[in-house]
């Protein structure tokens, strides 16, 4: 008969094991790769945005208002004259910090409730999956905007709105995966051994069942900056006159037929930036994913 100890002995060795079989092979993986460097491109043009930009994306020129590319103005110049070029690269500065922000406050949030629900069950599961499955019945997109609308525009706002939408995925995947590692004899193993719930579920199934909330990370970083553009184009995103590239979309559609750079570069942008997230979401469950990891 298998003692407490030596299944955790036993467990540990077969996650070390598992661990030097994954780590390998990163390297290798295309849509890892992709991701990872279109992503660290985006995050690197945020961080410098204020060195790489030529100039202030605030301040307005109306003498130079509507200018096509030129060497002083590679991406021309908006209605109110303020450089676009500026302007695309302190968006991605504004765009990139909420969409991760937006996800970790309902990944934290989430993934603590679904960890206590899925490990202890009972009447406490029963009242977090009902809320859970309220929130499903409604439109991602459309509580989000009705959120917004409700609590103001601005930043602060757009947290509030996400975060109270997106925990609910978050809980029910770790609900899930909980379920199924709570019965694992590692996790029986050490009950018997005497460990506190607090210990088991930190130490020992926290380390195997985030890793499936971590991959749709990275899925919901794209969909809330998708939100975060949709609301600036609709006017209840971030205040004007900070930079933005849902409200630059917005600004350049009336220009589209004389200065189609003005919507058409942002809106590339974006779709750039979603495609680099997809790929490294691809990777990492390529990754992360147990039944991959031969």
């Amino acid at each position: 008969m298998t003692t407490p100890t030596a299944a955790l002995v036993a467990y540990k060795q077969k996650r070390r094991l598992t661990r030097s079989r994954s780590i390998k092979p990163w390297y290798r993986n295309g849509s890892l790769m992709a991701g990872i460097i279109i992503v660290g491109l985006l995050v690197l043009v945020a961080v410098l945005a204020p060195v790489l930009a030529p100039y202030n994306p605030i301040t307005q020129n109306l003498e130079d208002a509507i200018q096509s590319p030129s060497p002083a103005h590679w991406l021309g110049t908006d209605q109110f004259g303020r450089d676009v070029l500026s302007r695309l690269i302190w968006g991605a500065q504004v765009d990139l910090r909420v969409g991760f922000l937006a996800v970790f406050i309902p990944f934290v949030i989430g993934s603590t409730l679904g960890a206590i629900a899925g490990y202890f069950g009972g009447w406490l599961d029963t009242i977090l999956m009902r809320i859970v499955d309220t929130f499903f019945a409604f439109p991602f997109y459309v509580m989000v905007i009705v959120l917004v609308f409700v609590f103001g525009s601005g930043e602060s706002s757009i947290y509030i709105a996400i975060a109270t939408v997106s925990w609910v995925s978050y809980a029910r995947i770790v609900r899930g995966e909980v379920l199924i590692a709570k019965k694992q004899d590692y996790v029986v193993a050490a009950r018997l051994g005497g460990m506190s719930h607090a210990r088991i579920l930190v130490r020992h199934i926290g380390p195997n069942v985030l890793s499936q909330a971590i991959i749709y990370a990275m899925s919901d970083i794209v969909m809330d900056i998708m939100a975060i553009v949709t609301l600036g184009y609709l006017g209840l995103g971030i205040a004007p006159p900070t930079a933005e590239w849902g409200s630059m979309i917005n600004d350049g559609q009336q220009f589209i037929t004389t200065q189609w750079q003005l919507a058409t570069i942002p809106g590339l942008v974006v779709v750039v930036t979603s495609l680099g997230l997809s790929w490294l979401g691809d990777g990492l469950s390529d990754l992360l994913s147990p039944e991959r990891r031969k």
